[in-house]
């Protein structure tokens, strides 16, 4: 018997504090995995304590790019699991785009992040490469 359980978080950076839920263009699935549920009709909503991390690659995290991300981390997670068709990558990421455009980040960066995901996002949405997790246990 073991006193606890954790996981390492070394690949994340933010953690939900609150639940997020918003209504996105990829319908006809029902979803419902720890942290992520997508229904039919294409709400996604998305628990408190989901861990992801952020912008990625040579850019800041800045306010308008942190909702954006986490719409843009969990549709690439829901794609490398196999839960909707690979696709749906491009639509991730014009909707990241999008996002990153409504929370006030200017049109010229919005373009080159949507230009860098577009071209170098494929390795981070590749079904199957979902890193396992590695879960420890304290002795009693």
């Amino acid at each position: 018997m073991c006193k606890a359980h954790y996981r390492k978080l070394n690949k994340y950076k933010y953690q939900l504090v609150e639940p997020y839920h918003q209504v996105i263009g990829i319908t006809g699935y029902t979803i419902d995995i720890p942290y992520i549920r997508l229904s039919v009709d294409g709400r996604l909503e998305i628990s408190t304590g989901y861990a992801w991390d952020g912008p990625s690659g040579p850019t800041f995290d800045t306010i308008n790019f942190m909702r954006g991300s986490l719409i843009h981390d969990t549709l690439y997670q829901l794609i490398r699991l196999e839960h909707i068709p690979f696709h749906y990558k491009n639509y991730a990421d014009l909707l990241l785009k999008k996002i990153c455009l409504e929370d006030g980040m200017p049109g010229f960066r919005a373009n080159c992040v949507y230009q860098s995901v577009k071209y170098f996002g494929g390795a981070s949405a590749k079904p199957g490469s979902e890193k396992p997790d590695h879960i420890f246990c304290v002795p009693t």
